[in-house]
């Protein structure tokens, strides 16, 4: 298999499952930020959550909101980060939802990235237009 999280999901690669269910399988990060970091991996193979089936979402983030909660009460933690790359970043191409385990002052720092404001109402009202229109194309 040329993807690693297929191979999971088939067993053929391993991995520590903490869950398997008919919309997605849940195993631990190989190099986590914290103890408990997870990758939620839907079963069949699509690249990116725009490639998702929208029948597939629902039941998809069903498990990801499981694994959330059982991140935080198994560990202990105050929260969870929970976050997903859709190309850029993404080191499996294989749609997957990270879900971290948070506790105040754990040394993350919001985003892992600078973040910047709109230089103005005008510029935000026109990206927010530009996204309303795109939305609008793809139904």
């Amino acid at each position: 298999m040329d993807c690693v999280f297929c191979a999971v999901v088939a067993g053929a690669e391993p991995a520590h499952l903490v869950l398997e269910e008919e919309a997605a399988v849940a195993f631990l990060d190989r190099r986590p930020l914290f103890p408990g970091h997870a990758l939620v991996v839907p079963r069949a193979h699509h690249r990116t959550l725009a490639d998702l089936p929208a029948a597939e979402v629902g039941p998809f983030f069903l498990c990801v909101q499981r694994v959330a909660a059982a991140v935080e009460e198994a560990l202990g933690a105050a929260g969870s980060f929970v976050a997903a790359n859709n190309r850029i970043s993404q080191s499996v191409p294989h749609l997957h939802v990270h879900v971290v385990p948070r506790n105040p002052k754990d040394g993350l720092r919001g985003f892992f990235w600078p973040r910047r404001t709109y230089s103005d109402e005008a510029e935000a009202a026109a990206v927010a237009g530009r996204l309303r229109e795109a939305l609008r194309r793809t139904g």
